[in-house]
Formats: structure tokens, C-alpha cells, sequence
């Protein structure tokens, strides 16, 4: 690996819990190291389950259970949950479940200052960063922020084992584009090379077996740590072309999160791809390939995963707004972003061909 001479790298304070069984177990520990005493769990419908046990651990530290989380954030579902939150006279918030729940908890930080625990339950790696976004009008507005960043990280890998094979394949890979984003982001670093590496090799690993085998808890643990390390390297650099086509994708045509970002990564990889060859060798070898952008094309086909925004339900005659929109907005990528470039990208996303 070439070594970088020249770089700034920011340690975000975080405190993070690994081991299985750590949602119910290890959570109130954490509410109470922050000294904490009414915190507000929120969740989507989807894991109210698991997050209705989560405040049942808590006790009377748990001043309600808010079960509305949505993809995108819609504005309107960050204003009802901060009123839940001030109403209920929470002092913290913990949020349950994938980026969606994550992402409302962030909301509710933003908003109003509360500390975040964060107990995740796909591979999106939300609860490492202090990105936030919400949807308004059509459109995802994204920043950054450290209230939003969660002071506890709950990692529990047993909460992933009843996550549906194609939701673990999409959230999977969509760990991975944060990890690829990050080798050629213009603030990497070598402690960033280093976990993004491994964290594409350990997630890259780890979901063939779950699509064999979801109940493997070793494969759970080991794609729960691959997205550790991938969201931790998304947190400490700038995000680029990939994740500005899902964020338009997803803000402005309403396509699903991780299969937008299942469905793009081998594109606006191989698009920026002769303008970060360092990157292409560190992803050669944690995916033990010459061609990373195929590689991961073919990964994607073999675990049954979408390759084509078609079959997300973008139109055709989407492509040209899509493409003036992402090359409308300034942002690092380490090959120059044109109108004309991006639809291009997209127009070879819509198709599913390889890259």
C-alpha cells in the first residue's frame, strides 16, 4: 500500500458495545453511562418488536416508544417525532433498528441538542457518522453535524438474524459503497485505507454465507463489523458521486435506499475508477479481483440482488432530470462530475449491463 504523507484524520468520540445478545443486555449500561434517566426509543414498524424489548429492558428510564421511522426522513416525520420527544420530556434518544430508524433519532439530535444511542439492526452504517439527511419537497438535504453523531454504538449481531436475505444483501453492499467512497475521498487517510480494506473484505465475505445460510451468526458478526469499519470510514471523509446519485435517486424519485446503493456502486465506481487507481488496488485486493467494479457487479448477481434501476422503477424518461440535478450540485469526486458524464452512469445503472 502506498503510504499518504499528507493528511488530517479526526478520532469522533464514540463508545461502542460488540457481542451478541448486547441489545437488551447492554443498552440500559449505556443509558445510565450517560447518565441518562428518560430517553425516548424510536423505531419504523418494521422492528417494533425488537425496540418495544429494547424499552422494556430500559424500565422506567424509558419515557416512550415513537414507532414511526420512514425511509429518506421526510421533514414532517422529523418535526412530529422532536414534539414526541419534548412532550414525553426525554432527556435522550435511542434509536432501534436500520438507517431510517438512525436516521429520525438524528432528526430528533439535531433539533434538540439530545444525546443519541444508537442500536442498529442492518449494515448501514448510519450510527458511525455524523451525517444527517431528510427529505423536503421532493428533495434529500444532507450535512454534517457532531450533535447527530451517536455517543453509544450498540452492536447486537443477533438483531441482523431475522433480517430478510435480500434486505442483508442490499444493506450489505451498501456498507461496502461507504467504505469504497472513502479510499478516494480527497480527506482519506492511511487509518482510513486500512479499515476500508477490511471492512470490504470482511462484509464481501460474509454475505455469500448469509444468502447460504442468514442464520450464521458468525457471518451476522462478521457483516455486522465489516459495516462497523465501512461506516466509520464514511463518518471521517467526504462522500462523492456515488452517494450524491442515490441521495437524488432516493430524495427525488422515491427509489429504496440500499438497493439504490446496491444498484449504482459498480458504476460510479468504474466512472471514477482511472482517477483513483490507489483505490482500485486496495479494492482489488479485499475483493481478490482485477476488476473491482465487475466484481462487484457480479457479487451483486450471484447473491440475487437488483443491477438495474429499472428494476427499482426509475423511468427512462427520469434519466436527464436525474443526471442535471447530481452534476447541478458541487461536491469532491475524484474525477470531474459532468451532466453529460452522469447520464451516462445512470443510463448504464437503468440498463443493469456490466460495468
Amino acid at each position: 500500500m502506498m503510504f499518504m504523507g499528507d493528511f488530517s484524520y479526526e478520532s469522533r468520540p464514540v463508545r461502542v458495545v460488540f457481542r451478541p445478545g448486547a441489545a437488551v443486555t447492554a443498552t440500559p449500561a449505556e443509558v445510565e453511562h450517560l447518565g441518562l434517566r428518560r430517553v425516548l426509543v424510536v423505531c419504523g414498524s418494521r422492528g417494533e418488536a425488537v425496540a418495544r424489548a429494547v424499552a422494556d429492558a430500559l424500565g422506567d428510564s424509558c419515557a416512550g416508544l415513537h414507532a414511526e421511522a420512514r425511509m429518506h426522513v421526510p421533514v414532517e416525520d422529523a418535526d412530529r417525532a422532536v414534539a414526541v420527544a419534548r412532550e414525553a420530556g426525554a432527556d435522550g434518544v435511542v434509536a432501534v433498528g436500520g438507517g431510517s430508524s438512525i436516521g429520525l433519532g438524528k432528526a430528533i439530535a439535531l433539533r434538540t441538542g439530545l444525546p443519541l444511542i444508537a442500536v442498529p439492526s442492518t449494515y448501514s452504517g448510519s450510527e458511525m457518522t455524523p451525517v444527517w439527511g431528510l427529505t423536503e419537497g421532493g428533495a434529500k438535504r444532507t450535512g454534517r453535524d457532531p450533535r447527530v453523531q451517536p455517543r453509544s454504538v450498540v452492536y447486537d449481531p443477533e438483531l441482523t438474524l431475522s433480517l430478510p436475505v435480500p434486505l442483508t444483501v442490499t444493506s450489505g453492499v451498501n456498507a461496502l459503497a461507504h467504505a469504497v467512497e472513502a479510499l478516494y475521498a480527497p480527506d482519506t487517510s492511511p487509518l482510513i485505507a486500512l479499515m476500508a480494506e477490511d471492512g470490504v473484505r470482511a462484509t464481501a465475505e460474509a454475505l455469500p454465507l448469509l444468502a447460504v445460510d442468514p442464520g450464521d451468526l458468525e457471518a451476522r458478526s462478521r457483516a455486522l463489523y465489516g459495516a462497523w469499519l465501512c461506516g466509520t470510514c464514511l463518518g471521517a471523509t467526504t462522500m462523492g458521486l456515488h452517494h450524491k446519485l442515490c441521495h437524488v435517486l432516493g430524495g427525488t424519485f422515491g427509489l429504496p435506499h440500499a438497493e439504490t446503493h446496491t444498484v449504482v456502486l459498480p458504476y460510479a465506481l468504474a466512472y471514477n475508477a482511472p482517477a483513483a487507481p490507489d483505490a482500485l488496488t486496495a479494492l482489488g485486493r479485499a475483493l481478490d479481483a482485477d476488476d473491482p467494479p465487475g466484481a462487484l457487479w457480479e457479487l451483486a448477481g450471484r447473491l440475487d440482488a437488483p443491477r438495474s434501476l429499472a428494476e427499482l422503477g426509475l423511468r427512462e424518461t427520469d434519466l436527464a432530470q436525474a443526471a442535471v440535478q447530481v452534476a447541478g450540485q458541487p461536491y469532491a469526486n475524484p474525477r470531474p462530475v459532468t451532466a453529460e458524464g452522469v447520464r451516462e452512469v445512470l443510463q448504464a445503472a437503468y440498463e443493469g449491463r456490466r460495468p
